[in-house]
């Protein structure tokens, strides 16, 4: 996971969502990124603080999904 704090504007969604995973930087409250590769249980709630962003900050990569022919 990858979060860009250039483009944060410190709303703090994702730190509310799933706090293990982010927090704020205490100046300017953009983004810090506690865990970059979440555990499983947490991974519903980044998604969500992934779609909540307001600025589109975060970046969350999914792994490549197989096709069945």
């Amino acid at each position: 996971m990858v979060v860009d704090t250039d483009r944060c504007v410190g709303a703090g969604q994702c730190v509310l969502m799933e706090p293990a995973v982010f927090g704020q930087d205490e100046t300017d409250g953009t983004v810090i990124l506690l865990v970059a590769e979440p555990a499983e249980d947490q991974l519903d709630m980044v998604r969500r603080a992934v779609r909540t962003c307001p600025s589109e900050a975060i970046l969350l990569p999914e792994p490549p999904t197989e096709h069945r022919d």
